[in-house]
């Protein structure tokens, strides 16, 4: 049976300029004159088809209204009508950016006699609202809808979004990412306020903002001791050799200014292990954030998986989380930091600051602290470099206080990244920095009695065991060279003294531009090294050129044919190095005088 006349008409009546006063003649009609029988079921069509004209027109409130008015006169099933008019009046608030309203409505909500399945059913439909507005750029919108489904659910329990984040994770991702914007363009007050409004969800502490000094201008304001024992000073532009002549290189070159070596000592200063950050008062002591070229780094510190804490960089100032528990230690050398598990990191930026922690300004007794997880190649080479036998102290992922604390420089500005947009920067190495480290261990193997013959050796560096530079076509390129006397040898598969006797030995070395290449610092002077690479013209050739050429070994790029799988970035995508490339290669080292 059709609706009454009465009805029909207000619904036909109802636009985008009387709906709300319609829907309330609407209300008092069915509740007069309440529908019955056969009406129920056409008259809850009608409600439905108004619904989803007013959803169509984006009237979401009134569109709520309508469905509400369904949920009362249907026997059978008003949650579905309830359920279809808490997502309307969602999208409501959503679209008016009403989100104080919204909290206080999902609020409202959890405290109904609603079923669980119900509000995550609703919670669901949040994510995919979420996932929306993230996909068109707009944040902030994103967060809000991922909150509500958070708030709505109870926390992250069987819910994730479109790309496989929970929820927590996602707004966290987003918040950094709104932070980050809202602290390069200094403001970073607005920064906090924002971090401030959804920490809780997070489980992250406030932040604070903090100046950003290096260790030489904190000391010059009289908050700490510096002892300056090598100045700052110009350093040799490589000459980057390639076998087929030289190329437009369209990196960003590092810069030839090499910093001072210095020993530094501050009281009362707060760490975080795997980071790269020392906050001391209201400031962060950190060279690279404070170096006049930093615009270009990409600074990671408590951005990665793995880190124990967030940092948000802006200009001269930062944002760091307060963090939830610290430990306490009397002193130490800092000897930790971001990526000091990894090899070539450890090799370039740690293990030159052995040379400061060894100077006699450096106080005796001082342990030499680090990371935990690292290498046992990593305490090897602390083994030999350490002159003054320090105790080690390996710091667990936990923020650490230092009553006092002693830093020294990275030989090189080495940012990790390059800003969006930005060149890669190619840094290059200060080889007195690089020979010294290098002269050390040498020396301390030779009084060890470590066999530091010329061998004569012809060594091919075996990648098969990464997934990243990788010559595809390896098996091929020993073929080739094996009749001229090469071995492969997989340098991770030996200890430290070993790889500085195979390198320190061998005439010529063969192997993918990668971090085993890092340990050609040890080659003798006059040896070759062929570096195989990818044709990206934008590759570290010059960072490459200065280490490996700080033993007085020579050093000449092989360029292969790029092979570029989606996902993988340019610069440690996987290659290929046709053998008579190779054989080119090999006779231009074996002519040179």
């Amino acid at each position: 049976m059709r609706p009454t006349a009465t009805f029909l008409d207000l619904v036909r009546s109802i636009d985008s300029g009387n709906a709300a006063r319609q829907l309330e003649r609407l209300a008092a009609l069915l509740t007069a004159e309440p529908p019955s029988g056969s009406r129920v079921a056409t008259t809850l069509r009608h409600l439905e088809a108004l619904g989803f004209r007013l959803e169509g027109g984006g009237q979401f409130e009134d569109a709520a209204r309508a469905y509400e008015l369904a949920a009362a006169i249907d026997p059978h099933d008003p949650l579905r009508w309830r359920r279809i008019a808490t997502l309307a009046r969602l999208r409501d608030f959503i679209g008016h950016e009403s989100w104080d309203d919204a909290t206080a409505f999902v609020a409202e909500l959890r405290g109904r006699d609603e079923a669980a399945a119900a509000l995550q059913e609703v919670a669901r439909t949040l994510l995919r609202r979420g996932w929306e507005h993230e996909c068109r750029g707009r944040a902030e919108p994103a967060v809000q809808c991922y909150r509500l489904a958070h708030e709505l659910n109870g926390g992250d329990t069987d819910l994730a979004t479109v790309d496989g984040d929970n929820l927590s994770q996602k707004i966290r991702n987003l918040r950094i990412l709104q932070m980050n914007a809202l602290a390069g363009a200094g403001r970073h007050e607005e920064a906090v306020a924002l971090h401030e409004s959804t920490r809780s969800i997070v489980g992250l502490g406030p932040v604070g903002i903090y100046r950003i000094v290096s260790a030489r201008q904190e000391a010059a304001e009289g908050r700490g001791r510096y002892h300056e024992m090598q100045p700052g000073r110009r350093i040799v532009d490589p000459a980057v050799t390639f076998l087929d002549g030289p190329i437009p290189l369209t990196s960003q070159a590092g810069t030839l200014d090499a910093p001072p070596q210095y020993l530094a000592f501050f009281q009362d200063c707060l760490t975080f292990p795997r980071s790269n950050v020392v906050l001391r008062g209201e400031r962060l002591i950190y060279d690279l954030a404070a170096h006049p070229l930093s615009g270009v780094a990409d600074i990671k510190d408590g951005v990665n998986p793995g880190q124990i804490m967030t940092a948000v960089w802006g200009t001269e100032r930062v944002l760091v989380e307060a963090p939830s528990e610290i430990r306490e230690i009397e002193a130490g050398l800092m000897l930790f930091g971001f990526q000091s598990r990894q090899y070539g990191h450890w090799l370039l930026e740690f293990v030159p600051r052995m040379l400061c922690f060894n100077d006699p300004a450096c106080p005796a007794g001082l342990p030499i602290c680090v990371d935990d997880g690292m290498p046992e190649t990593h305490r090897q080479i602390i083994a030999l470099m350490d002159t003054r036998d320090r105790p080690i102290v390996t710091l667990q992922p936990v923020a650490t206080r230092f009553r006092e604390l002693g830093l020294a420089p990275v030989p090189a500005f080495f940012p990790f990244d390059t800003r969006p947009g930005l060149p890669i920067y190619d840094a290059i190495w200060p080889q007195d920095i690089l020979a010294a480290v290098r002269d050390k261990i040498l020396e301390r193997l030779a009084a060890e009695g470590g066999d530091l013959r010329r061998t004569g050796r012809r060594i091919i560096l075996s990648r098969r065991g990464f997934t990243q530079r990788q010559l595809v076509n390896e098996a091929e390129i020993v073929e080739t060279l094996q009749p001229h006397g090469f071995e492969v040898v997989q340098p991770e598969l030996l200890t430290f003294v070993e790889q500085v006797q195979m390198y320190y030995g061998a005439d010529i070395i063969v192997g993918s531009a990668s971090s085993a290449l890092i340990n050609c610092i040890f080659c003798r002077p006059g040896a070759w090294v062929v570096a195989l690479a990818h044709e990206s013209p934008e590759f570290y050739f010059r960072g490459f050129t200065s280490f490996v050429e700080s033993s007085g070994a020579r050093l000449l790029f092989v360029r292969g044919t790029t092979l570029q799988i989606e996902g993988v970035h340019p610069m440690h995508a996987n290659f290929r190095v046709l053998p008579a490339t190779m054989r080119r290669a090999l006779e231009a080292v074996t002519a040179a005088p």
